[in-house]
């Protein structure tokens, strides 16, 4: 993997260009949608570091993965399994986003949806992932982003 090109997030579903400063596809902010195609495999696989972490907080309180080498093996069957595979909640999430629509029972690919949800239609629950995710991606650029961004502009 160390070797191997980093993969783009873009989802084909880009805000960006509407003046989102957080992409609603792929959760990047602008100037690395911008920028991507000049950053060193490093920054990109920073990029990505970022976006699973917050992937992660969001979908953990949603779903468990019991069984990951089930999981593993049913997108891979798909054609759904990432090369460098990922978190075991950054796969589940993956499961839910492109076959929501499709999928009656999730125990069948080895994740569970918590208690608090199991209610809820997997369309439904993946548009709340979605939008928890799109949400935690713009306070982390608020917080951490744009106050520099003030301050550089600011300096000159």
């Amino acid at each position: 993997m160390q070797g191997e090109r980093v993969k783009t997030p873009c989802v084909g579903l880009c805000s960006t260009v509407y003046g989102d400063v957080v992409c609603r596809g792929c959760k990047r902010f602008h100037h690395e949608v911008v920028d991507w195609n000049g950053y060193d495999e490093e920054a990109k696989r920073a990029v990505w570091r970022r976006l699973e972490s917050l992937l992660v907080q969001v979908i953990s309180s949603r779903v468990e993965v019991f069984d990951l080498p089930r999981l593993k093996n049913e997108l891979s069957a798909r054609s759904m399994l990432p090369k460098d595979s990922h978190n075991a909640y950054f796969l589940a999430y993956r499961l839910i986003q492109r076959g929501a629509g499709q999928i009656s029972d999730l125990t069948a690919y080895g994740v569970a949806v918590t208690r608090e949800f199991q209610d809820v239609s997997l369309t439904t629950l993946r548009d709340a992932i979605e939008q928890e995710y799109f949400l935690l991606s713009q306070a982390h650029y608020q917080r951490y982003i744009e106050p520099g961004l003030l301050l550089n502009s600011e300096a000159k």
